[in-house]
């Protein structure tokens, strides 16, 4: 017998979940790395690892891999399909809110329709220390050095490090070379997740995100909620922003410090099989 998994997406970023909560399941990164492979394994974006829960009041536990088989604290799209995938399992019914243990503390999440789930990130931190970001004091704004470049970014963490620089065309091809420069800069310990945030208006905003550990996705749920927490911060945006990726919108909503941020978007069944290899 192989190993039963789900694929499944959230506007393209995609997954593969795996049910271990009767039987574990190995999660050396060889083996995240050869069933993430797009042409001799199963291809995905994330690994989703789903556990029994150690807190009664959660239903379910998660963890994440990325595609390079390192393991990730957040991911907005995947927290999405591990709630489909808890609703076609019986779980979790429509409009029903449940806590839910992420590797980076609890989220609520509800089914909003058979569609789309609606999931609460957390409040962005900014506190350089706990991104984590190398300075000296937290400022609105960092400055980083980029082969003689320099780049103003957002530090910001919503669970996961992320690094939003406002752009005034998601177009611009020196994005290409930024984004994974950014994702390894020595100032992020950790690394982190760069977006690229080009404001249309108060309410719409263009993104791309390179992920750290995946590279450029479709789609960023995580990164969405860091950039809507950036621009919001310095008056860009309103409390409710669609946030346009490549592969779809996603809707964030904040209310400002001292409240959570919500995010709600699609996720889809792709196919079920098992995983035969090593």
């Amino acid at each position: 017998m192989g190993l039963h998994f789900t694929k499944m997406h959230g506007l393209g970023n995609d997954f593969v979940v795996v049910d271990a909560r009767k039987a574990p399941m190995p999660d050396e990164p060889a083996r995240v790395r050869a069933m993430a492979d797009r042409h001799t394994g199963i291809g995905f974006d994330q690994l989703l690892v789903i556990h029994g829960a150690r807190d009664p009041s959660c239903v379910a536990a998660y963890s994440i891999y990325n595609a390079d088989g390192s393991p990730a604290e957040q991911c907005g799209n995947g927290a999405r399909c591990i709630g489909a995938w808890l609703h076609r399992d019986g779980v979790l019914a429509i409009g029903a809110e449940v806590q839910l243990e992420s590797p980076s503390g609890q989220v609520a999440l509800r089914l909003t329709d058979a569609a789309n789930v609606t999931i609460a990130m957390g409040e962005p931190v900014f506190a350089p220390a706990r991104v984590p970001f190398e300075a000296t004091e937290e400022a609105d704004r960092y400055t980083l050095a980029l082969d003689g470049e320099a780049i103003d970014i957002v530090a910001v963490s919503m669970g996961n490090p992320h690094a939003v620089v406002e752009v005034d065309d998601i177009a611009d091809p020196r994005i290409d070379r930024l984004g994974p420069r950014i994702t390894a800069h020595a100032r992020f310990p950790e690394g982190a997740n760069a977006g690229f945030a080009q404001v249309v208006d108060p309410q719409t905003v263009r993104l791309r995100v390179h992920e750290r550990g995946a590279g450029w996705t479709l789609a960023c749920g995580s990164g969405a909620c860091a950039a809507m927490a950036a621009l919001h911060r310095r008056d860009l945006v309103g409390n409710r922003v669609h946030v346009e990726l490549p592969g779809g919108m996603l809707e964030i909503a904040w209310q400002g410090p001292g409240h959570p941020l919500w995010m709600t978007g699609p996720a889809a069944f792709v196919f079920d099989g098992e995983w035969l290899g090593p």
